[in-house]
């Protein structure tokens, strides 16, 4: 290995391990930025090759900024608390039940809005509810942390994570479709089988019955209108096989204005609660996979990939997913997921293995804490409540969850062919 290749590789686990860790409560933005700075400043990428790497991710910025905006705006306007009252309501004073509706509820935000929405916007919601029904919590904060996960790849926009590792430009909406909801269905069911067993004494627990609730404000049908619509147009774009960002971002934009306009508020204020650091972290990873690329570790990958391609593409396809998955929670699935993108880039393998890949990156960190980005901003979330899940906690749920899930998702996908 050459001195260059030595710094990069030693620059890129410092960023990976101060995304995960924070120390000093640093944002996980400043690590990814830091990087792609000291890798510009050392000279092992030219400031064109780093522009060129952010260019990439446009279509994921615009996305992701779509996908913020109708999330803060639905949480400004109170629809996540809406939605979690008629859960604790129509749970009836049933652990149990109400159990399930959180499922349900998050495996439905995870699929039109993204596992970062559940995580985010979702779990502050679900405390309350908790702590309305007077049941414990953690079974059903638990629920939005591994639903995040095993339903993010329903549909193409439910984990950013997947036009990352496919480079901006999803497969059209049907092929998706025809590939992923058997594996999505599996994962899902699955996951909620192991946490409704390990957790059966807790969600066992009676709980107090919902009282009823007020209609949701003006501002408030507005942004769950812009919700839905988003999502219909979202669906529609997938069909017609174009670009999901700008869309998002349009659609976004309009119902974070309307709703602000509706509650009588500057949609600057909205603006402002919404954690933009998460796109200048993705810009900074994409040059960080770049510089990556440089060390010849991803041309490794590829040759190996290509070769087990050919050799057994259905065995190729189990065991990249089982690897990408444990490689998430050393390094956070976002930069796996590029690494992946650029060894598919290089390798060329068939979509089989391409698909096994992306299950393997979206399902791979229900194993722990530091797997994705949702996981993190979900534990932030939950401290914020006063409520905390230690990483030894989560990891022992994980190591039942994730490779069951993952296992049965990957078998379900090798089923369809």
């Amino acid at each position: 290995m050459t001195n260059a290749s030595a710094a990069i590789w030693a620059i890129a686990a410092a960023s990976a391990a101060g995304v995960v860790v924070r120390p000093f409560r640093s944002p996980e933005w400043a690590w990814a930025v830091g990087a792609a700075a000291l890798l510009l400043a050392s000279g092992l990428v030219s400031p064109g090759d780093a522009a060129a790497a952010v260019a990439k991710g446009a279509d994921v910025y615009l996305f992701l900024a779509g996908m913020m905006l109708l999330s803060e705006a639905a949480r400004a306007e109170g629809v996540f608390d809406w939605i979690a009252a008629a859960a604790v309501r129509r749970a009836g004073g049933s652990g149990p039940r109400l159990f399930l509706l959180v499922y349900l509820t998050g495996v439905a935000v995870t699929t039109f809005l993204s596992n970062d929405a559940t995580a985010v916007v979702l779990t502050p919601a679900v405390f309350a509810a908790a702590r309305k029904a007077k049941a414990d919590p953690e079974p059903l904060l638990l629920a939005c942390a591994l639903v995040a996960n095993a339903a993010s790849f329903v549909l193409p926009i439910s984990n950013p994570a997947n036009l990352v590792l496919y480079g901006g430009h999803m497969p059209a909406l049907w092929p998706w479709l025809g590939a992923f909801l058997l594996p999505s269905v599996a994962s899902i069911l699955v996951t909620f089988a192991v946490l409704r067993i390990v957790e059966r004494r807790r969600v066992s627990a009676p709980c107090a019955p919902g009282e009823a609730g007020g209609p949701l404000s003006a501002g408030g049908v507005a942004a769950l209108g812009g919700v839905l619509a988003a999502a219909t147009l979202l669906l529609v774009m997938s069909a017609l096989d174009r670009p999901l960002g700008p869309p998002t971002a349009l659609a976004g934009a309009g119902a974070a204005l309307l709703a602000s306009l509706l509650a009588r508020r500057s949609p600057l204020a909205l603006a402002r609660e919404i954690s933009w650091g998460v796109l200048p972290l993705v810009a900074g990873l994409f040059v960080v996979v770049e510089a990556l690329e440089r060390t010849g570790v991803i041309g490794a990958l590829a040759a190996a990939l290509r070769a087990a391609s050919l050799e057994n593409p259905a065995s190729a396809s189990a065991w990249a997913g089982a690897i990408v998955a444990v490689a998430c929670n050393l390094m956070n699935n976002l930069p796996v997921g590029l690494v992946s993108a650029s060894a598919i880039g290089q390798a060329h393998p068939p979509q089989l293995v391409v698909d096994g890949l992306l299950i393997g990156v979206d399902l791979g960190p229900n194993l722990s804490v530091a797997g994705s980005l949702a996981t993190i901003l979900w534990l932030q979330a939950i401290r914020r409540e006063g409520e905390d899940m230690s990483f030894w906690r989560f990891l022992k749920i994980g190591l039942v969850a994730a490779p069951t899930a993952l296992a049965a998702a990957l078998a379900a996908r090798l089923l369809i062919g």
